[in-house]
């Protein structure tokens, strides 16, 4: 009989059906092991006998059409990326004032732009330096970003030395120009480079070196952590642009798309 049933149904269907009646028998609370099996009816109305033969055309319709089993886990992982990335706009949308309007983290561009670019960056970042000129380029050419700079240093003690130097710049109203300028270096960010490049950009060297161990600066480079830990948010450069979330270096056109995209959501 339950043959009988399950072959009148399309093939794809049939063979969904067949694995929902294995899983429904595997994992069923009614069941309490083979002598109830014996004695009692099992789910769907099927008896032992015709639950072993519906085992068997399952393992045999799967030997013959493994693509379903590939048809299966391809949905599964599309599932699992959409699922992934609502918990991942829900997150942005949930830490928005930290993301966008801590008044201790610097901003360039445009403050009364009507579009934020927060990124999180590390100076030693090969990755971070290459997307760097997009990053300066859509914000020049659009003229209504705001670009929030979220200091992430996770390279080691000369990317720290970098971050408190740049947030200690601000201090000196320098810190875009000093931004910049480390952002240009081959990623050499030892105490005596630091130095010489805040030289260059005209910063008052003795007072950034004290201002560079203030507990407040500290405490900016903490809450940065706390906030890339709660978007999941494990590497270099990442970017949030409205309610989306980008990991990695990205080109100016993909930029430019972003950007557009969180202005048409606002309008």
């Amino acid at each position: 009989m339950a043959r009988t049933a399950l072959a009148g149904m399309p093939s794809l269907q049939r063979a969904v059906a067949m694995a929902g009646v294995a899983l429904a028998l595997a994992f069923s609370p009614t069941l309490s092991g083979p002598a109830a099996a014996q004695e009692q009816s099992l789910p769907g109305g099927f008896a032992p006998d015709q639950v072993q033969g519906i085992e068997q055309i399952v393992r045999d319709y799967l030997i013959e059409h493994p693509e379903v089993l590939v048809q299966s886990l391809t949905a599964y992982q599309e599932n699992q990326r959409v699922a992934k990335e609502q918990r991942r706009q829900q997150t942005v949308i949930d830490y928005r004032a930290a993301l966008t309007e801590d008044p201790d983290t610097p901003v360039m561009g445009n403050p009364a732009g009507d579009v934020a670019i927060v990124e999180f960056f590390d100076y030693r970042c090969p990755y971070c330096r290459r997307v760097a000129n997009a990053v300066k380029k859509v914000v020049a050419d659009d003229g209504q970003i705001r670009l929030v700079m979220k200091e992430f240093p996770i390279l080691g003690p000369q990317s720290i030395q970098a971050a408190r130097a740049a947030l200690a710049a601000a201090k000196q109203s320098k810190y875009e120009e000093f931004h910049w300028a480390l952002m240009t270096e081959p990623g050499d960010m030892s105490d005596p480079h630091i130095r010489q490049i805040a030289r260059t950009v005209g910063l008052d060297v003795e007072r950034l070196q004290k201002d560079m161990q203030s507990e407040e600066i500290d405490a900016m480079i903490r809450r940065n952590h706390e906030l890339a830990r709660a978007l999941d948010i494990n590497g270099t450069p990442a970017f949030v642009i409205g309610d989306a979330l980008v990991p990695g270096a990205v080109d100016l056109s993909t930029l430019k798309r972003l950007v557009a995209a969180a202005r048409a959501k606002q309008s």
